[in-house]
């Protein structure tokens, strides 16, 4: 495409050239050896038109695109809205505007179309929210039907590669806990790959875990799993991407990295963590309770003894070192909530 717009861009030029001379045909006539520059003067202009048309036209355009994509369905209706008003209202005051003399009459109407049409398409974007629910009180816009969505295939949720090596994302969608559809883009497909061709032993086993994972629940998953070709391709990292796309297409993003958590949920995407949902479906332990707990090294205190449940939360036994290898009655003291995890601090029970 590009290279088509500079050949058409070479050939404008060199018509404008020609256009120019025989427009003026005494324009070089006094230069000595008006032939060689005459056909230099057109070369130059092809030169121009060949270098410059395509930032006039396809690389202007092709930003415009890129930006109509990255913008959100709300913020299209919102930006088309009010550039149609500000052209209304431009419009409107343009008929008195246009009765200065010339050039004001003019260059006025022009000028206050313009501003004014660029100054609402800021406004309403930036007030889109509170446009939406104005609209959806006064009955002009109406939300889709949450359970009808979900009946459709959607959300629509993009995994990340760390939710795909990980390898409980199986088992959360056998549970039923995600519907809708689950979507792998290709970049993450190809992280996952350059994994499971790690060197590195235990990245390779998980990468090829994952690799195995997706294709079992492509074959056998009650969600569907989609592998798509969407890409952000002025982002580079990975996770940069994966944001890019949720924000784009209004998806959330399934994973258990927490920097990427963090970072999804400061621009707005909504995030489901694994780690998350792994710790919200850990039995609630209150102080006074009594567990069976198999101690089985020491803890970074003296004294402390550290022994963990079945679902993997840790329990630090104050003065359990003396019980090292052996299970012990406990009572819990307090619950300790971490970004890693539950810790739970216990006391030897003594009957």
């Amino acid at each position: 495409m590009i290279r088509s717009i500079r050949v058409l861009g070479a050939a404008l030029g060199g018509l404008i050239g020609i256009v120019v001379l025989t427009s003026d045909p005494g324009l070089f006539s006094q230069v000595p050896g008006a032939g060689a520059v005459i056909v230099g003067w057109i070369a130059a202009w092809a030169v121009l038109g060949f270098s410059l048309l395509p930032y006039l036209t396809i690389v202007p355009a092709s930003r415009l695109v890129r930006g109509v994509q990255e913008m959100s369905t709300a913020e299209f209706v919102t930006a088309v809205v009010g550039l149609l008003l500000g052209l209304l209202m431009g419009l409107l005051l343009g008929s008195p505007l246009s009765a200065f003399d010339p050039p004001l009459g003019t260059w006025l109407p022009v000028g206050v179309s313009v501003f004014l049409g660029l100054g609402m398409v800021g406004l309403t974007v930036a007030k889109r929210a509170d446009l939406l629910l104005a609209a959806e009180a006064i009955g002009l816009v109406h939300r889709p039907d949450a359970e009808a969505a979900g009946r459709n295939g959607d959300p629509h949720i993009l995994v990340d590669s760390s939710a795909i090596i990980d390898g409980r994302i199986a088992e959360i969608v056998e549970s039923g806990f995600l519907f809708g559809t689950l979507v792998v883009p290709r970049f993450v497909l190809d992280e996952v790959q350059k994994i499971a061709d790690s060197p590195d032993t235990l990245r390779r086993n998980r990468g090829r875990r994952g690799l195995e994972i997706l294709t079992r629940m492509q074959k056998d998953s009650p969600t569907p799993v989609v592998i798509v070709e969407d890409d952000a391709p002025e982002v580079g990292e990975v996770d940069a991407k994966l944001v890019a796309l949720a924000k784009r297409f209004s998806r959330a993003v399934l994973t258990n990295d927490f920097n990427l958590n963090r970072v999804a949920e400061l621009q707005g995407v909504r995030v489901l963590n694994v780690n998350s949902l792994a710790n919200a479906v850990k039995p609630a332990l209150l102080p006074g309770e009594e567990l069976r707990v198999h101690v089985i090294q020491a803890g970074k205190e003296a004294g402390q003894g550290v022994g963990f449940l079945d679902d993997g939360t840790m329990i630090v036994v104050e003065g359990g070192s003396r019980f090292m290898d052996a299970e012990v009655d406990v009572a819990v003291t307090r619950v300790l909530q971490t970004v890693a995890g539950r810790i739970v601090f216990a006391q030897p029970r003594h009957d």
